[in-house]
């Protein structure tokens, strides 16, 4: 039971999360973030974040920097929003997943057009 509490919470908290994020007036935090992980401790006490931007590894490295300035601001609205009895203490990580599974698309798609020889596959069951 309380497994299926703590990742509601954390689903919650995730959510709560990115419209922060939208509401956020610092610069570094600007752009196009994603939130990858959320890992919340049993206690509510500590929430490690990991964050992706879609411009690569160094605007999110920025981003978190930003986000941990700001992590007073975020712990606040998180408390008022979700009224915990426990307010985490937030840390940022920078995560670089999503370049990553965009480079592994890209490879897989060319790897299929050097299968087929750049043609594109046909349905052999319509005439």
């Amino acid at each position: 039971m309380a497994t299926f509490h703590l990742g509601r919470t954390t689903e919650d908290v995730r959510r709560e999360l990115s419209d922060i994020f939208r509401t956020m007036k610092d610069p570094r935090v600007a752009g196009m973030l994603s939130i990858v992980k959320v890992d919340l401790s049993s206690d509510y006490s500590y929430c490690k974040v990991y964050v992706s931007s879609m411009d690569g590894l160094a605007a999110a490295k920025e981003a978190v920097k930003g986000l941990n300035n700001g992590a007073g601001y975020i712990r606040r609205e998180i408390n008022r929003r979700l009224r915990m009895r426990r307010s985490p203490e937030f840390h940022f990580v920078a995560d670089d997943s999503i370049q990553h599974s965009a480079q592994i698309a890209q490879t897989l798609h060319r790897l299929a057009e050097e299968e087929t020889g750049g043609e594109e596959p046909s349905d052999k069951g319509e005439e």
